[in-house]
């Protein structure tokens, strides 16, 4: 059959997250899983709720044969970029097959997503902005497709399929049906399958964590149960009115996707707000999304300029977070034919440009909080 790839955030890794890797392992059969993770900071534009090594540690025990860390750049980008970014590095890695969870794997994924990519790119040109993005893109796909994208899962799913048509169709699509709890569902404790978003509101609300090792694996269950802090942007906000409040303009106007004068609007709303729930609130408009403001304030906080990305791009490598002995012996027969560099150990010359660069940098302001290196010193985990 080939590697089976999927793409993830575990953010936490949970009892959803294993169905899918049992279906990877029904199509891999031999073959290796490998699973390219988003590190410390996820695609909504959030701190991850557990360091990457520990969800890596998860995901390998789990059945995972390789876990890779996604790039910063790739990583906290919309749907389309991360999609796009992710395809593109497992095709590098010599994936043939990709997995992913949606909420009706009925759909012809490959068909729809080679549909939506002819689309002519003024038919996407959206201005409407009574509208959000969001909905006039659902309006749109419906108008050219005759197929509505309403569900979380379905949309990046078809992200993924737009990207991989794009790339050339490198991978064959395989989706699967998710179980239990929707992708943004509140916690149902009659469910054997919770969301993410669920589990972590439960983390951070400071409720019974003895429950968690009915939704997650009991390592990675004791593993957050015994985290003392849980990042969060109730957390980070103080840092992001500092920055804000002390940055002048044209500082801000550098930093990445800071655009349309949202400097002046972000600067003049962080000196009012007292909570980040309140700022995404008096930021957002029709234009604008609270995933892209979210976003927009991490790369704020982060200091992440345009400059920035440009040379993440332009310079990636992947960090090995960890390997099965399936994935050892992988990497052993195809390491000299993947089109992507692969970083085992981080040191001043791997990290000294490039997306590994910005990687650590990042990292060191999460380090603050949880108190363990993420990168110097660490060698890949081995199951």
């Amino acid at each position: 059959m080939g590697a089976v790839g999927i793409i993830a955030e575990y953010n936490p890794f949970h009892s959803g997250h294993e169905f899918l890797m049992n279906q990877a392992r029904l199509i891999a059969g031999n073959d290796p899983i490998i699973v390219l993770m988003s590190g410390n900071y996820v695609q909504r534009g959030e701190m991850a709720i557990m360091d990457k090594w520990k969800r890596a540690k998860a995901a390998l025990n789990s059945g995972a044969d390789l876990v890779f860390e996604m790039p910063f750049s790739t990583a906290v980008e919309p749907a389309d970029l991360f999609s796009l970014g992710s395809v593109e590095q497992l095709k590098k890695l010599g994936v043939e097959n990709l997995v992913f969870g949606v909420e009706d794997a009925n759909l012809n994924f490959a068909y729809l997503g080679s549909k939506i990519a002819e689309i002519p790119q003024n038919h996407m040109d959206f201005k409407d902005y009574s509208q959000t993005y969001s909905t006039q893109y659902n309006q749109m796909v419906a108008r050219e497709v005759g197929y509505e994208v309403n569900q979380p899962n379905a949309i990046l799913g078809l992200a993924y399929a737009v990207a991989n048509y794009n790339l050339g169709s490198p991978l064959t699509l395989h989706p699967v049906n998710r179980i239990g709890a929707g992708h943004d569902d509140l916690l149902n404790r009659t469910k054997a399958v919770q969301s993410a978003s669920a589990i972590r509101n439960l983390l951070l609300h400071g409720e019974d964590k003895e429950q968690l090792k009915t939704w997650l694996p009991k390592i990675e269950a004791d593993e957050l149960a015994k985290q003392e802090i849980y990042p969060n942007w109730n957390l980070l906000f103080p840092f992001l009115k500092y920055r804000l409040e002390s940055s002048s303009v044209e500082e801000l106007r550098n930093i990445y996707q800071m655009s349309e004068g949202l400097e002046y609007k972000m600067k003049q709303e962080i000196h009012l707000a007292e909570s980040f729930t309140e700022f995404l609130r008096h930021v957002k408009s029709k234009r604008y999304t609270y995933s892209r403001i979210r976003r927009l304030s991490l790369y704020t906080l982060l200091n992440v300029t345009q400059d920035d990305m440009l040379d993440s791009f332009n310079d990636q490598s992947l960090m090995l977070l960890g390997f099965s002995k399936i994935g050892r012996k992988y990497l052993k027969n195809n390491r000299k034919n993947f089109e992507t560099k692969i970083v085992s150990k981080v040191d001043k010359r791997s990290a000294k440009s490039g997306s590994l660069h910005l990687q650590v940098r990042v990292d060191r302001f999460f380090e603050q909080f949880m108190h363990v290196d993420q990168n110097f010193g660490r060698r890949p985990l081995e199951v």
